[in-house]
Order: structure tokens, then sequence, then C-alpha cells
């Protein structure tokens, strides 16, 4: 007798993760689901169940949890006071929880440095101490972060940031995905934290140069003061403690580089996608 396919639901489906991580799951022989605040305009594939919620609706997400198996979860930076009540709700459902989280993240849940990577470190306790299966994908910086300068290349070809000289070994969504499918659909990823990264590092000129090769022209950088980009960060949302940990992070990374980590080909096999084929797959939306 054949057992029942996996059931398995997605949050953050309609992000650049959990895109990618749907479209692979689709190709499988499992049952899936997806959350999304706008299922009408979700655009996921047939065959796809799209359902109506949001993290920040426990009524929702328990709603969305009804008959599930496995869950991957992923959560916006903000409202960190719901992390647990929806931590304790996937629990009382599903019997795993593979969660997109960050390097630096350390394993005992000491106090993180900044307050993006404390973020993390508190949900990955919250996961840790509600007793179902886990993996953690700490991801390192992610590629699709550069779509922020999409208007500027757009409109000058050139990007206007910080810290330039910052070098960073950035991973594409799919790469990400590839890992956290394998962690919802085997074994073999179990109460372990890969970090995942792209193979090479690239300062944030040289990405810049890198989307313009992929658009067939030369995009420029433009260094701009620390003070200044704060006063963006801020003026568009972000709380001031995260913007301040986001620039001393940057600053940091002109003088300590990124490390590329070999753990997405020992988990895959396959050597991560560079930041070059990234700006291929996305020059679209530079153009």
């Amino acid at each position: 007798m054949n057992s029942e396919p996996l059931r398995i639901l997605v949050f953050g489906a309609t992000g650049n993760v959990g895109r990618a991580l749907v479209d692979r799951l689709a190709g499988e022989p499992v049952r899936l689901r997806a959350m999304a605040r706008t299922p009408g305009t979700a655009g996921l594939p047939a065959g796809v169940e799209v359902v109506r919620g949001d993290l920040t609706d426990l009524d929702s997400v328990a709603a969305a949890l009804s008959g599930v198996d496995r869950v991957f979860l992923l959560w916006p930076l903000g409202g960190g006071e719901l992390t647990g009540s929806v931590v304790t709700l996937i629990a009382a459902h599903a019997r795993r929880i593979v969660y997109l989280s960050a390097i630096g993240v350390s394993e005992d849940g000491t106090p993180a440095p900044d307050p993006i990577l404390q973020f993390h470190t508190d949900i990955e306790q919250a996961v840790r101490a509600s007793g179902v299966e886990w993996t953690f994908v700490r991801s390192g910086g992610m590629a699709s972060n550069t779509l922020g300068w999409a208007g500027q290349i757009r409109e000058s070809a050139t990007v206007s940031w910080v810290h330039g000289e910052g070098g960073r070994a950035l991973v594409h969504e799919a790469d990400l995905a590839e890992v956290a499918a394998l962690a919802l659909l085997t074994d073999r990823l179990v109460g372990t934290s890969p970090e995942i990264t792209g193979p090479t590092v690239l300062t944030q000129r040289e990405q810049a140069a890198a989307i313009g090769t992929a658009l067939g022209h030369p995009v420029t950088w433009h260094e701009l003061p620390a003070a200044d980009v704060r006063t963006h960060l801020v003026d568009t949302g972000w709380p001031p403690d995260a913007a301040d940990g986001a620039l001393r992070a940057w600053a940091g990374l002109v003088d300590n580089p990124e490390v590329p980590t070999p753990d997405h080909e020992a988990v895959t096999g396959r050597r991560a996608r560079t930041f070059a084929q990234w700006a291929t797959d996305h020059a679209d939306a530079f153009r």
C-alpha cells in the first residue's frame, strides 16, 4: 500500500526564496499548500493550494496548518512579538519546521551582536524548544537584496550606496530553495544548520559591474556617506537599531569580507550558482 504524500505548507510563498521553493516542490509528489496575503494575485504554479493568511494573523496561520506534516518558515523582519506564538501553533500541527535563518546565529543561543541576528536567534531557539524536527537553512547575503538597486540602475545606470568595497559571497535564491526542498522532502538534514552562500566573493562595486555585464552596458558605483544611507533606511521604515546594525555589518565587510562556505555543494553535490548567473537570471528587473 502506498503511503499518503507529504503535506507541506510554505510560508512566505510569494517572496524570492519562497517562490523558488514552491516552484521546485510543485514538481514533487507532495500535497503543497502556500499561504499568501492575496491568493488571487500570487501567481503560483497550478496544483498548489493557495490559502489566504498572514503571519501576524494567528487565526489564519492555524487554518493554514490544518492537516500539514512539514512547514517551511520564512519570517520577514518585524513582528517578532508573535514569533513564539506562531512556532507553538506550527508545533501543534506539524512534525517538522525548516526555517530560513542567517549565518552568524550561534548553536547555543548566545546573544547576537546585532538586532537582525538576534531576531533569527530567538526564532531558532523557539523552534528547538518546540519539540519538532527542525532544519535551519542559514543564509549568507542574498543576491536578491541587490534588487533594491533596480530603480537607480534603470534610471541612471548607477548605484549610489554605501561601503562599495564590502565583499559578500551572495547566494542565489534558487540555491536556498534547493537546500530547503531537501530538508522538507528527506531526512538527511534533520537537526542540522547548513550555511549557504554563493561560491565567490564580490565587492558591492563588483556586483554592480556584474549587473551591467548582464545588461550589456556599464553600471557604475557612487559612494554615499553612511549618515545619508541611515536616514534613507529609517525614512523607509527600518527601525533605527536595525539600520545601525546593518550599517555596522556592511562596514565590517570591507576589512572582513564574507567567507564562502562549502555547505551547498556538500548537501546537493553541485557548486552554488554565481552572482553573474543570478544577474543574468534577473536582468529584466534592471532594464
